[in-house]
Order: C-alpha cells, then sequence, then structure tokens
C-alpha cells in the first residue's frame, strides 16, 4: 500500500487563503505486477469524516478507508475546512480532489467511472450536497468542468438545512447563520437540490439518533425516489449519532446495540460489488 499526503493548496493555491489548509490522505493498494495487474483501474472512495462543518473526526476517517483497501479501493480521506470558513468552501475542496483524481488516472491507476464520495453526519451533508450541486455557479466559479461522483455513501447524514429537524450547528457553521428565509433553507437543503443527474445513493441512519434526526435519511431517500433514482436506505432501530464502524475501533462502550449496526459495511460492499459490476 502507498500511503500519501497532500495539502491541497500545494497543488491548488487559492485553496490556502484566510488560513484555510484542506489535507488529503491518499491510500493505494498494491498493483502487484508478478501478476500482471501493474494497469489494473480501481475503483475509488472519496471519505468526508463528520464533526458538525467545526472539526473533521478521527473516527469517520482511517477506520473507514481501512476496511476498503481490502476490497480494491483507492481511498481518499479528505480533511476539509471547517468554522469559520463558509460556504462554498467546503465544495470547492471537495471539486479539487476530483480533479487529483482525473489528473491521475493513470499515476494512481483510478477508474474514473467508479467514484463514491462517502460523508458521515456533516460529512454526509457535504457529500450529498456536492452529488446535487457539483456544478453549481459557486464551484463553477473556481472548477469550470467540476465534476459529478458516480455514487454516494451517506451515514446519518445532515440533509436538510430546516431548522425543524435538521442539525442546527452544521448548518450555521456552514453558513455563519441561520437560514435567512426559505430559499436559502431550500439552497442547503441537500433534498431540495436532487435532479435526474444526481447519484445512485446507500444512505444509513438510526431510528434513535439524536444528534441528527432519522427524518433527514427519509427525505433525501424520498427525493431520490421522486426522480427514480436507486438507492438503498438502512435504518437501524437502537442506537446514538456518530456510531461509525459501530465497533470497538471507534465506539467506546460496544453494546449487543450498537455492533448490530456494523453490518452497515458488509451491506455496502456488497451494494459497490452491485452497482459498479463490470
Amino acid at each position: 500500500m502507498v500511503h500519501e499526503r497532500i495539502e491541497l493548496k500545494s497543488r491548488f493555491d487559492f485553496l490556502g487563503n484566510n488560513g484555510k489548509n484542506p489535507v488529503l490522505d491518499i491510500y493505494l493498494p498494491y498493483n502487484m505486477k508478478e501478476m500482471n495487474r501493474q494497469n489494473q483501474k480501481r475503483p475509488c472512495l472519496l471519505i468526508c469524516p463528520g464533526g458538525g462543518y467545526g472539526f473533521c473526526s478521527e473516527r469517520e476517517a482511517e477506520p473507514i478507508a481501512l476496511h476498503f483497501l481490502p476490497e480494491g479501493f483507492n481511498v481518499f480521506v479528505l480533511w476539509y475546512s471547517v468554522a469559520p470558513n463558509r460556504f462554498p468552501t467546503q465544495l470547492c475542496e471537495v471539486a479539487a480532489v476530483m480533479e487529483l483524481i482525473y489528473e491521475n488516472t493513470d499515476n494512481w491507476n483510478c477508474d474514473t467511472n467508479k467514484i463514491a464520495i462517502m460523508g458521515f453526519s456533516a460529512g454526509g451533508h457535504l457529500a450529498a450536497h456536492y452529488s446535487t450541486m457539483f456544478d453549481c455557479s459557486e464551484v463553477r466559479e473556481t472548477f469550470k468542468s467540476s465534476k459529478c461522483p458516480n455514487a454516494s455513501v451517506l451515514c446519518y447524514p445532515v440533509i436538510t438545512a430546516d431548522f425543524a429537524c435538521t442539525h442546527q450547528g452544521s448548518i450555521i457553521n456552514l453558513l455563519g447563520h441561520k437560514p435567512e428565509n426559505q430559499e436559502e433553507t431550500d439552497y442547503f437543503s441537500c433534498n431540495k437540490q436532487v435532479k435526474e443527474s444526481t447519484p445512485p445513493a446507500f444512505i444509513w441512519h438510526t431510528a434513535e439518533d439524536g444528534a441528527v434526526p432519522v427524518v433527514n435519511s427519509l427525505l433525501y431517500a424520498n427525493a431520490l425516489a421522486d426522480k427514480n433514482i436507486p438507492f438503498e436506505l438502512h435504518i437501524y432501530p437502537h442506537g446514538g449519532h456518530g456510531l461509525s464502524t459501530s465497533d470497538k475501533h471507534t465506539v467506546d462502550d460496544v453494546t449487543d446495540v450498537v455492533e448490530y449496526n456494523s453490518v452497515w459495511i458488509d451491506n455496502l460492499k456488497r451494494w459497490f460489488n452491485l452497482i459498479f459490476k463490470s
């Protein structure tokens, strides 16, 4: 395996303004020459940890990457800029990673037809927001040919900006204020931005989530259904927020209730095999 850490401002100097310093961790499986696989193209997984747009959670980064390296994925973990950096900073940083993946298709053996973006909590909002608004004017001002991922994975995601059912802290950190009107609420509600070009999604949540209400995932699934976009949705009955892998590696108190949810990883691997089937 090759591991490399890149400061995005070293490749895109405009991303380093105002104290921003987004960092990308790259994990590349070794393509074995003795099996004549040196030119094998691999699917890619871009991970956006959660943290309420206030920090990036370590529990939702490398522990996730290590589950998908053995599955043959090139894995990228984006430590994106957080508050006080506001929209569209984070979307542009995702767009920058997509540019790097396309530019290094041969060097990194990337299959650009099989790129998935995964996000947890507020990182789930970032993943869904980019999946629905990768071509918005704010991103296209910086990346004129910004690329859409081929799939999204949303783990207990913040979806809506409606203060009746969102995680309010995430939205305030992203915008710097509460949404001022319905138009602004809709603009930052991923379910309101779904269109025919939005990629398929794998979504999971717990019904007991007290930080990000489960209705967030239901809203996004319903929006995908309205556009006939394929999705897989898992709502587990118990467990709180931020469970990550739902095992001892990312949870301090692993009860049977918590461990029950860990099947999401195997379900996701099967889903990837289905949608990325050659």
